[in-house]
Order: C-alpha cells, then structure tokens, then sequence
C-alpha cells in the first residue's frame, strides 16, 4: 500500500515555487473527494479539490488561449484551437504534475491508494488544475500566468521540435473513417529548393476529392500541414448547411 506524504503548507509551497496567502487553498488542491468522505475529521478547514479543479480548467483555457493569440499572430482560429488543445489536455497536464511529483502528495482514500493509482494520467491532470485554481483565488490570473507560462513555453518548444506534436493526420484518418468510413490518401505533388534543403507539396484526397495541400521540409510536415487544411475544410463543409 502507498503510503501517502502529509506535507506542511510550506512544504506543498515549496514543491510548486508559489507562496500563499492561505496555505488552506493550497492544502484543499491536494485533497481528493474520496478522502473527504473517508476522513473528514482528518481535513478540518479543507474541501475537496473538484471545485478548484473547475475553477483552474477555466483559467488554463483563458490563459492558454491568450498566450498562444499573443505568440503566435499569424496562425488562423483553427491552428491556434488545435495548439490549445495540445497544451491543455490530460496527458499534457499529467506530464507537467509529474515534472512536480504531485501525486505523492494527494491525500486519497485507502481503498483508492495504489501506486498505479497516484500515476493516473486524469488524477494528475485534476490535481494540476486544482492547483491553478488555488492560485487564482490567492493571486489572480497575473499568479497563475507567472506559475503556468514556463510549462505552456516548454511544451510547446517539445511540439515546435517534433516531439508532442498535434498530430492532424491521425485526427483526419479518424474523422474520415467515422464520418465517411474512407481512409485518407496522401501523395507529393512537388518538389523545390536546393539538394540539401528540399521542400516538398503533398495533397491528401478522401477519393477523388482534394481535401487539403501542405508544404514542409519533409514529406511528414508536409502530409501534417495537409492534413491540417483538410482537417479546417471538413469543419467548414460539416458547418455549412449549403
């Protein structure tokens, strides 16, 4: 059985590089509903951290919006909505609980209380936003942003490289296949640029039909950044009721 780590406020502090002005919010974001219900008298002052979960989903959302609007003015509603999503959802915040080691430090019931338990990529990512929204009700947004803006930054420098990438062919293949039961085709339409610094066109077709054309460095950007187009067009065809 995991044994759980009850920490004092500083130490919890400590961990996230935030200091409060009521450590309680701080405590409650570490405190899961099951452990509430199981211990109450153990968590006097406290709440269970599903409302500040809430609250910080809400905030990242904003704050994630914004700093992606502001970095990056030329990208379209669509690239912008699908870098969002990449940064914001559970497996991402899951990563950045880890980068703390948060779970250690979730107060969870007995029954509840393995290690695979605490690893849980939704617990974590629950327990994250819990923060966030612990921070909000003590700094405001201008804490949150100071606190959450080095992971969006780090992250999105992982996606930028390669790594973490939104991968808008999957998205496409699984849109195509549900809606249209066809799978996308991919093929190099062109060819530029000097030996050592090719840039190639590729379209995607769902049939006969061109969906989408990108260009990149390799022929995987380019089939991404296709699929992308394609991806924007088939929301706009599903959205027209033309």
């Amino acid at each position: 059985m995991h044994q759980v780590i009850m920490l004092m406020p500083s130490r919890l502090e400590e961990i996230i590089g935030v200091t409060f002005h009521d450590p309680l919010l701080l405590q409650s974001a570490f405190v899961h509903r099951s452990f509430m219900h199981e211990h109450p008298e153990r968590v006097p002052g406290l709440s269970s951290n599903e409302r500040l979960e809430f609250l910080g989903d809400a905030v990242l959302n904003f704050l994630t919006a914004a700093w992606l609007f502001v970095r990056y003015p030329d990208r379209s509603e669509g690239e912008l909505t699908s870098l969002r999503s990449a940064l914001v959802k559970t497996t991402t915040l899951a990563g950045f609980a880890r980068e703390l080691d948060l779970g250690t430090y979730i107060r969870i019931s007995r029954g509840e209380d393995t290690p695979a338990a605490r690893n849980r990529d939704a617990l974590l990512a629950d327990i994250f936003e819990a923060v966030l929204g612990a921070i909000y009700l003590d700094q405001g947004v201008e804490g949150v942003s100071l606190f959450v803006t080095p992971f969006l930054e780090r992250q999105m420098k992982t996606i930028e490289e390669g790594g973490g990438e939104v991968n808008y062919r999957t998205q496409l293949q699984e849109v195509a296949q549900a809606r249209y039961s066809q799978t996308p085709t991919y093929r190099v339409i062109d060819e530029d640029g000097p030996a050592h610094q090719r840039v190639f066109t590729m379209e995607v077709r769902l049939g006969e039909q061109v969906l989408g054309i990108g260009r990149g460095l390799n022929k995987q950007a380019a089939a991404q950044t296709a699929a992308q187009e394609a991806l924007q067009r088939l929301a706009v065809v599903e959205d027209d009721p033309a």
